[in-house]
Order: structure tokens, then C-alpha cells, then sequence
């Protein structure tokens, strides 16, 4: 099939309607993206920013190749660590990156989010204890991350005068965390496991396996234990089986 440039398609008269309109959208997000990159403490590539997207602190913040930040997405920088954005990755409508708070609260420590990996529209990530999201993780609408717990433990003062305890979270890679789910601080979820729509995680879930309900447990497995090896990586079994199929 033959391909034309946008400039061409237009001037000859011949585009087709959804390929005008895409064009159409797009340049806004890479004007704006041009705009951006240049507040970025770095950034690499395209990057594609959406109709209000606010990025505050955005020294602290770091793009990497292909980025989109669809409409009304918000990220907080200021944190000990900074935010590291890979590349491939896409942020959904109404999402939201914060760190730190913004009326006094102490600096929080950051997020990471490696390759080819999305956050979902509506997707709230509490960072202030750290997050880290590895490659090739799949973020449904509405997931929630939150790397602090408020302290409840005295009943002589509000809860809201006893502090946080702050904890960091970790995604390994190739996970996929359903819609409406809620990652609690302290957790780690391993590589290759699924979270089912609408659980809420409060312990660590091991690599290739499935969890759901609340709170989470394991409903299933990916992966026979006995195919995971010690670094929690797919074994040797593993590799030869799906080689034969």
C-alpha cells in the first residue's frame, strides 16, 4: 500500500477524513511538547502533551522518547528523587503523578516508570514513599498507587495530626494491574503477575501469578512455582515448553 505525508495527502486533496482529523490533534500536543521540553529537566524524542496538562516542578522531571500526556493529566516533580518518565510511555486522561503535596507537606521521594509501559486515564500514583514501575507494565483506568498509609494507632488525636508512614512500591516487568485496583505502600509485585480488577493489595504478590479480591490473594497462577526460578524469572522449564509449542 502506498504511503503519503500528511502535506501531501492534504494538498492533494485526497486525505482521508480520520487521517485529517488525527493530524489535526496531534500537531497541537507536538507544538506543546516543543514548548515543554524546553522546562524538562531532560528529555529525549517526540513528545506529545494534551489540552491542560500541568506538569509543576518540572526541573525535577525527566521524558524519554515518545511520550503522550493526554488532556488534563497532571505531574507533581518535586521529590527527592525526581520523576523518570521511559520511553513508549502514555499517560491517560485525568491522570495523576504526585509525589509531594503542595501546601507545606514534606518532599516525597519520586517515581520511575521504565519502557513500553502506560498509566490509564484516571489513574491516581501517590509516590511520596517512591514508586517504581518496571517495562511493559499495562495500567487500566482507575488503578491507584499509594507509597504512604496515614498513622491511626493513638485515639487521644485526630488521625490526621499522627503523620504517615511512608513505604516504596515496586512493579517488576510484563505485570498488568486491572481497573479500579489500589496497590497499598510497601508492596512489590513480581514480574509477569496480573492484578484483578478492583483488588486492593496489602502484601507482596509473587512473580507469573494472578491476585484479586479484598484484600488480594493469589487465584491463580501463570506459572507452576517450580518453573520460577530464584530470581523470579521464568525457568529453564518454562522457556523449553513455550519453544515447543
Amino acid at each position: 500500500m502506498k504511503k503519503y505525508s500528511f502535506q501531501n495527502l492534504i494538498a492533494s486533496g485526497r486525505a482521508p477524513r480520520d487521517q485529517v482529523e488525527m493530524f489535526v490533534k496531534v500537531l497541537p500536543m507536538y507544538l506543546r511538547g516543543l514548548w515543554w521540553k524546553l522546562w524538562l529537566k531532560k528529555s529525549s524524542g517526540l513528545t506529545l502533551i494534551g489540552k491542560q496538562v500541568a506538569i509543576r516542578n518540572s526541573q525535577f522531571v525527566t521524558i524519554g522518547d515518545k511520550f503522550v500526556a493526554e488532556d488534563y493529566t497532571e505531574i507533581q516533580g518535586l521529590s527527592i528523587k525526581g520523576i523518570s518518565i521511559g520511553d513508549h510511555v502514555t499517560m491517560g486522561r485525568f491522570s495523576m503523578i504526585r509525589p509531594s503535596g503542595y501546601y507545606g507537606r514534606d518532599v516525597g521521594v519520586g517515581f520511575k516508570i521504565g519502557n513500553y509501559s502506560n498509566i490509564g486515564a484516571y489513574c491516581y500514583i501517590g509516590c511520596a514513599g517512591g514508586i517504581e514501575i518496571g517495562n511493559n507494565v499495562l495500567m487500566s483506568p482507575r488503578v491507584s498507587l499509594f507509597a504512604e498509609n496515614h498513622n491511626f494507632d493513638r485515639l487521644d488525636i485526630p488521625i490526621r495530626d499522627q503523620g504517615v508512614t511512608s513505604k516504596s512500591i515496586f512493579v517488576e516487568d510484563d505485570c498488568w494491574l486491572a481497573s479500579n485496583s489500589t496497590i497499598l505502600a510497601g508492596v512489590k509485585i513480581g514480574q509477569g503477575s496480573i492484578v484483578a480488577a478492583g483488588a486492593v493489595v496489602t502484601k507482596d504478590v509473587p512473580p507469573y501469578t494472578v491476585v484479586g479480591g479484598v484484600p488480594a490473594r493469589i487465584i491463580d497462577r501463570r506459572l507452576p512455582v517450580d518453573e520460577i526460578d530464584k530470581t523470579g524469572q521464568a525457568g529453564e522449564k518454562s522457556e523449553k515448553k513455550q519453544a515447543n509449542k
